[in-house]
């Protein structure tokens, strides 16, 4: 099952390069962008829902109900302030801000963890990594300019909260249904409201455009899937541990594809969260 954060993690850093350059070289409103791209989730999930969807009695308790509310204004919020960040800044700029959200996961998972037994781990064996993995991946990203917080660089720290506030409380109604069916009502969601709220005119995406979000949306089913299962399977900590190799393959990314330059602090980084992986597995 340790694969399934590590293929989310490549899918996290292929989505995140790609949206960047939809947005910027495109030149996409991003209310437009939010708009089309949760259509493009729910179509990709389409054809999986006849194989996988899977929804639980419990799942339509009102408690339930408005906590799967929650999950969506959270994601919509987040969303938000990431295209805002991510359509004016470069990715190595904002990294330090997007860098928050593993940690913003586990301090919100262990705070969680004393309120609802059994659904967030506490093991010290894979807290204590995780949290040394996060705060050296934090600093090593922080560069002089960063502290000099610009409104686009706010937004990215106000779109890494809710990301992990949203994941966090997914956890709690995960199990009432099968990963794909809750990503696609969640996305199916998002993009109703966002429907509503923008009127977003899709006639200003050409073809080339279209199909780029469509690859976007596939990474991004892969990389919720991935974690959802990860979540069930082996843990919001541990996963999100394992999720952290993301941000590493973005520097990748970025320096391959948009020639963004890459840190030998990076590399230290990406040494101490693989050591941090492996000591959590191996002490598992």
């Amino acid at each position: 099952m340790i694969q399934f954060p590590i293929i989310g993690a490549l899918a996290l850093a292929g989505g995140t390069i790609l949206e960047k350059i939809v947005l910027i070289k495109r030149k996409i409103d991003i209310k437009l962008y939010q708009t089309s791209s949760f259509l493009a989730i729910a179509l990709v999930m389409l054809p999986l829902l006849y194989f996988f969807w899977g929804v639980d009695s419990n799942a339509l308790e009102t408690r339930n109900i408005l906590i799967f509310g929650l999950v969506v204004v959270f994601s919509i919020a987040a969303n938000l302030f990431t295209f805002y960040s991510m359509k004016w800044e470069k990715v190595t700029v904002l990294e330090p801000a997007k860098i928050l959200e593993p940690l913003f996961v586990i301090i919100l998972a262990i705070i969680f963890s004393f309120f609802f037994e059994g659904l967030y781990d506490r093991n010290v064996q894979v807290v204590i990594p995780a949290l040394i993995a996060s705060v050296a991946l934090i600093f090593s990203h922080i560069r002089k300019h960063h502290l000099d917080f610009n409104r686009y660089f706010i937004a990215a720290i106000f779109g890494s909260f809710f990301f992990a506030l949203e994941l966090v409380v997914s956890r709690l109604v995960l199990d009432f249904y099968s990963p794909i069916s809750f990503y696609f009502l969640r996305c199916l969601f998002i993009f109703i409201i966002s429907l509503v709220i923008f009127r977003p005119k899709f006639n200003k995406l050409d073809k080339i455009v279209k199909k780029e979000i469509l690859v976007v949306a596939i990474l991004w089913v892969v990389y919720r899937l991935m974690i959802y299962y990860g979540y069930i399977s082996l843990g919001v900590i541990f996963t999100t541990l394992m999720i952290m190799l993301g941000p590493v393959f973005v520097y990748i990314f970025a320096w391959k594809f948009l020639k963004e330059k890459i840190d030998w602090r990076n590399i230290v980084a990406a040494v101490i969260i693989v050591g941090s992986a492996l000591y959590a597995i191996l002490s598992g």
